[in-house]
């Protein structure tokens, strides 16, 4: 196990599946996407059948509020131990370059380990490691139910740094046919491609080196123009926010009797470069479930004189309407509630961004039973399916620049919750390797 502490990273040691195991059945996509969508996740079992998959190493969030949850968190670390004992999964030392093609774009991925002690999610946080977003703190204990007393962990975890000379990872694009290829396969279900390839010492090194440079703080001051003595923010959170969270409370809650240099202290990660001309940044919409109360009625109480109201046709309309929207107010996109399709503008918002002025409404409506339920949903297509059904309702938001991302949470701390997301729902990152973290 090497550690290099000084960035707050390990090197680690990966478990891959066996050669023999259909890839295409082992990769599960990650467990908090298609939380609205069962039919996704009873598609998955079909494919998977009886075959050695990381479906029964992972807890999709659709089931999450079933009954059946205590015995789905035993089979699951029953299952991991079977995969270990049974050589399922073998162990690799080392860093791990991942290549995902997904609608004809490539996302270039590095697979290390990152230190819980230089990570702090809460509001204000100055750590190496940082959240980007709110987090959730009442989202953790059913997460943490999952992760205490697993042997492994399954990152779905994607982690951005700021790296404009690309010099972290794109040396290992051009350099891949150096590299030793651990696996290439389709994904199910129209996901596209992966391929890993094990990161040879001499890469290593140089990737070490790398992070180091963006690490400096003279650098990082001169990148965004902040004073020289300001904390490095080397490692932001791009998607798996309350994973990590999640780790990070494990391992607080365990480090006062297991010690400093027990595997959990690390979390595995996918970091990627926020400059990545494959990445893309994607608005997360509302969809709002079995309504209580008049949402339109409650919109307009809210933001009052701000509030304005303009009917359209159809989807198309609302999405255009929203995704060409320009000047000081915010506009956003209304699905259902009574309404059909329409746009919200609101004047002098609370928020910087569309989604925290949104946000700000629907806590308390969602707190006074003004819906049944709510969920963050990708892709218009969802959020126009979901809102327009009967008693539901659907807000369509505008995304936001990813060049925005480091200074915005350097200068003003953690977005909103569910801010963006790093690609639509079948763009996200597919479980594929493990770490053994007991």
């Amino acid at each position: 196990m090497k550690i290099i502490s000084d960035i707050g990273i390990q090197i680690p040691t990966v478990y891959l599946p066996k050669p023999g195991v259909d890839l295409k059945k082992w990769a599960v996509i990650a467990c908090d996407q298609f939380t609205s969508e069962p039919e996704y996740w009873h598609q998955v079992e079909k494919i998977v059948g009886e075959a050695p998959s990381t479906l029964n190493l992972t807890f999709p969030e659709v089931y999450l509020e079933k009954p059946s949850s205590t015995e789905r968190i035993q089979n699951i670390q029953s299952a991991m131990r079977k995969y270990l004992d049974a050589g399922t999964l073998q162990p690799r030392e080392g860093l791990i370059y991942v290549e995902r093609t997904v609608a004809g774009k490539m996302r270039k991925g590095l697979l290390l380990a990152l230190d819980l002690e230089r990570y702090d999610y809460t509001k204000g946080s100055s750590s190496l490691i940082r959240a980007t977003e709110g987090t959730i703190v009442e989202r953790l204990p059913p997460r943490m139910k999952i992760r205490e007393g697993a042997a492994l962990e399954l990152p779905h975890i994607l982690v951005l740094i700021d790296d404009p000379e690309r010099s972290v990872i794109e040396p290992l694009h051009a350099s891949k046919s150096k590299l030793e290829k651990l696996y290439d396969f389709d994904l199910m279900l129209a996901s596209g491609h992966l391929a890993g390839y094990a990161v040879s010492a001499e890469f290593e090194n140089k990737v070490v080196a790398a992070l180091r440079g963006l690490a400096k703080p003279e650098t990082f001051a001169s990148k965004y123009g902040i004073d020289s003595k300001s904390p490095v923010l080397l490692f932001a959170m791009g998607d798996g926010n309350h994973s990590l969270a999640t780790a990070k409370a494990i391992w607080e809650k365990i480090k006062p009797q297991v010690g400093m240099d027990h595997p959990a202290r690390y979390a595995l990660v996918e970091i990627e470069n926020v400059h990545d001309d494959g990445l893309e940044f994607e608005p997360i919409h509302r969809a709002l479930f079995s309504l209580k109360q008049d949402l339109f009625t409650a919109l307009q109480s809210s933001f009052s004189a701000n509030f304005k109201y303009t009917p359209v046709a159809n989807a198309d309309e609302m999405v255009k309407a929203v995704d060409k929207a320009h000047g000081s107010n915010q506009v956003i996109g209304l699905v259902g509630g009574g309404k059909g399709f329409g746009v919200i503008e609101i004047a002098h918002p609370s928020s910087n961004l569309p989604v925290g002025t949104l946000q700000s409404f629907l806590d308390p409506f969602l707190k006074e039973g003004g819906a049944e339920k709510i969920d963050y949903v990708h892709g218009r297509d969802v959020v126009v399916r979901l809102g327009s059904q009967p008693g539901n309702a659907g807000f369509y938001l505008p995304g936001m620049s990813k060049s925005d991302l480091f200074k915005t949470v350097i200068l003003d701390g953690a977005l909103p919750r569910k801010t963006f997301s790093m690609g639509e729902a079948r763009e996200k990152r597919f479980y594929m390797e493990a770490r053994k973290i007991s």
